[in-house]
């Protein structure tokens, strides 16, 4: 049988603060009670309920302006990261949001994995669009490039270090007469 709750901080997939929600008694015996994060609805709790709901209201506008700010910044930074590939070009492993999370923290800013909205690991190499959902909702999009290292595909070699034909490479060896 579920318990009725308030909610005393927000929870993620459950309620925010002020919201008095029903929850299994598992769940509300082994993590809401001991975290402190809701107390059992009675008439004495529920007189809590508005005062709660002011200070989640108050929080609510702080959050978004952060969140505003901490979108902008994500929309302007290229995040940048190599991998290794095999010869044929394809990814060993693969980036997940918790690798997306990392580059972010890694250059300051404060990215959770739970805001980046991968459905599944990238393996490929290349640009990507990621969702980002941030505290309130605010949505963002990243850019991540991913860049191979240690390609030696077919073709590439010539590309990066032209290979000199035989009468090239002794005339180019050669210093010029003075």
């Amino acid at each position: 049988m579920k318990q009725q709750l308030l909610l005393l901080q927000d929870v993620e997939a459950l309620g925010q603060k002020g919201d008095v929600v029903s929850a299994k008694p598992g769940y509300v015996r082994n993590f809401l009670l001991p975290q402190g994060l809701a107390v059992i609805a009675s008439p004495n709790t529920l007189r809590k309920r508005e005062r709660l709901r002011q200070e989640r209201a108050q929080q609510a506008v702080i959050d978004r302006k952060e969140a505003d700010e901490l979108a902008k910044q994500i929309e302007s930074l290229v995040l940048e990261t190599r991998v290794k590939v095999d010869p044929e070009g394809h990814m060993y492993g693969s980036v997940s949001a918790l690798d997306v999370a990392n580059l972010y923290q890694q250059n300051g800013l404060p990215v959770e994995k739970r805001y980046i909205q991968l459905t599944r690991p990238i393996k490929e190499t290349g640009v990507h669009k990621i969702p980002v959902k941030l505290k309130e909702g605010v949505p963002a999009t990243c850019t991540l490039h991913i860049i191979p290292e240690g390609v030696v595909a077919k073709g590439i070699e010539s590309v990066v270090a032209p290979i000199p034909v035989e009468g090239e490479a002794a005339a180019s060896d050669e210093k010029p007469a003075e």
